[in-house]
């Protein structure tokens, strides 16, 4: 699998200003078989350290965290929105968080700009998860499917899940927008979403995988062409440091934390034992690289 990082200018012209400003959204390329994966920057979140760190051991996690160079009492994790062509089919998997989430994120656009890419050149759309950073940025400002000739796919528990009125009470206040703004999304496309199912092929060299505990209906999905395969995997693996050194570690952005923690682990055994790339929304350097193992669990190796 070859890889090369890159960045995509993009300009914005301005009558205030006697020269353009330049902005490079960093993002990350890698060939496998017929396909061409590129991951495009969403841009990046800001969220108070204890969303993720909050519940760890915290002597052992500050000094995990300070390994990496990171503070505890702010993140701001990258938003890696993978894009997979094969001279047929242009997929996104998750559509970043449009305009109404965080001044930082929703850059999408952009990217899509630098690219030379258009909303209507996407012909399939399949979400990892319904969180707020992965879909609100569904709809356009007409409330319309931003992306008008794709065919939507969804695993059915999560679709479910988040189409429950019941889920809105039940989330927890921290987490109510994230309900109403799903729903919502999620409703916009309801007569022609299709469902996928753990293990299904859902498009030629593209499997699902259910990786439940983030979301109830977590999925990843497998790229596979021959021997070479690639796993997107959303937020199941959702940073670079304590997900990788301590996946048996609860972290507060997972709804199930026990059930995410125990799907960090089998699927970093799987990633690190068969070798296999990953793509992570939320990693480093464009999100692609390798998970290795080490002395007490694995480490995220950019490509």
């Amino acid at each position: 699998m070859l890889t090369r990082r890159h960045f995509l200018t993009a300009s914005a012209a301005t009558l205030a200003l006697p020269f353009a400003p330049r902005r490079l959204w960093a993002g990350a390329s890698a060939t496998l078989g017929n396909m061409q994966i590129d991951t495009l920057s969403d841009g990046n979140l800001t969220l108070p350290g204890d969303f993720i760190l909050g519940g760890m051991p915290q002597d052992e996690m500050q000094a995990i965290v300070t390994k990496y160079g990171l503070p505890t009492d702010q993140l701001t994790p990258p938003c890696n929105v993978t894009l997979l062509r094969d001279g047929i089919n242009t997929v996104l998997f998750d559509v970043g968080a449009g305009p109404d989430f965080q001044p930082s994120a929703g850059k999408l656009m952009e990217a899509f700009d630098a690219l030379g890419l258009t909303v209507d050149d996407v012909t399939h759309v399949l979400f990892t998860h319904a969180h707020p950073d992965h879909i609100w940025g569904l709809l356009d400002e007409f409330d319309e499917p931003m992306f008008p000739n794709a065919e939507y796919m969804i695993g059915q528990a999560e679709f479910d899940y988040w189409m429950d009125p019941e889920t809105v009470n039940t989330i927890g206040e921290a987490r109510t927008t994230f309900a109403v703004g799903a729903a919502r999304r999620l409703q916009a496309i309801a007569e022609q979403v299709k469902f996928i199912a753990d293990g299904e092929e859902v498009l030629p060299g593209v499997a699902a995988h259910l990786t439940a505990g983030h979301t109830p209906g977590h999925m990843a999905f497998e790229l596979r062409q021959g021997s070479e395969a690639a796993m997107v995997v959303g937020d199941a693996l959702g940073n670079h440091h304590v997900a990788f050194e301590r996946p048996d570690w609860a972290s507060g952005s997972d709804q199930d934390k026990e059930m995410a923690a125990a799907t960090r682990g089998k699927l970093l055994d799987r990633l690190a034992n068969e070798k296999m790339a990953l793509i992570g929304y939320h990693l480093p350097g464009g999100g692609i690289g390798r998970a290795e193992k080490s002395d007490s669990g694995y480490i995220f190796v950019e490509s």
